[in-house]
């Protein structure tokens, strides 16, 4: 267990220093939510009719940024040949890898959602719900965002690749928290989207480190 907290200590100081860290993400995330009423005209109406969507997509998005450099700087470095000698097994390697994406990332995101809610016209008795499920979308996208940078390890152009295959994986999510939010606002039931985007974070949290385990041995070898 020491083991493991050192090394989520380590990827959390990665982390914070990839690419800008979180400070990238929120920047572009609240961008782009500033750019959407430019696009689609500032009438309130058209503004909650679009927004939990797009401000969804930007999430998903945002997680894009700091997923290249994930694997890819132990890999050219050679520290993730040492990580995968050493004690600690590469499934909690990648497990410490996702959650500290998700620390880094994803709570700063989370944060930064209820704002980008409030640009785009969203009532405030929505902002809880706009916060936990942000919370909860983001800590699976962190983690198949993580298994994306495995499994585009040392390929060339390897940002592009991760986007080809991740994004595909972040449309449930989407859909989920989307549909949330706008049962939420439209008065109706909106606690079977959100359990099924908890149990998709939550099957990410078990399953992509395997996934993302088995790209590294076979990036390695």
């Amino acid at each position: 267990m020491s083991g493991f907290v050192t090394l989520l200590k380590r990827e959390l100081d990665l982390a914070w220093g990839r690419g800008g860290g979180a400070l990238l993400a929120c920047g572009f995330y609240t961008c782009v939510a500033a750019l959407v009423p430019l696009a689609v005209g500032s009438d309130p109406e058209r503004l909650r009719a679009v927004g939990p969507g797009v401000a969804w997509i930007a999430l998903a998005l945002s997680t894009l940024l700091s997923l290249e450099r994930l694997y890819e700087r132990d890999f050219e470095d050679g520290a993730l040949d040492l990580l995968a000698l050493g004690p600690v097994p590469l499934e909690l390697v990648a497990l410490a890898k996702g959650l500290a994406q998700w620390i880094a990332g994803g709570l700063p995101l989370a944060v930064a959602a209820p704002i980008a809610a409030v640009m785009l016209g969203t009532p405030q008795a929505l902002l809880p719900l706009v916060f936990a499920a942000a919370l909860i979308g983001g800590l699976g996208f962190a983690f198949v965002g993580s298994m994306g940078a495995a499994l585009a390890l040392g390929a060339k152009r390897g940002g592009v690749l991760i986007a080809v295959v991740v994004l595909p994986l972040f449309a449930p999510p989407v859909i989920f928290g989307a549909g949330a939010l706008e049962a939420f606002a439209a008065g109706m039931t909106w606690t079977s989207a959100f359990a099924f985007l908890a149990a998709y974070s939550l099957a990410a949290v078990a399953l992509t480190p395997f996934a993302a385990a088995a790209a590294v041995r076979n990036a390695l070898g």
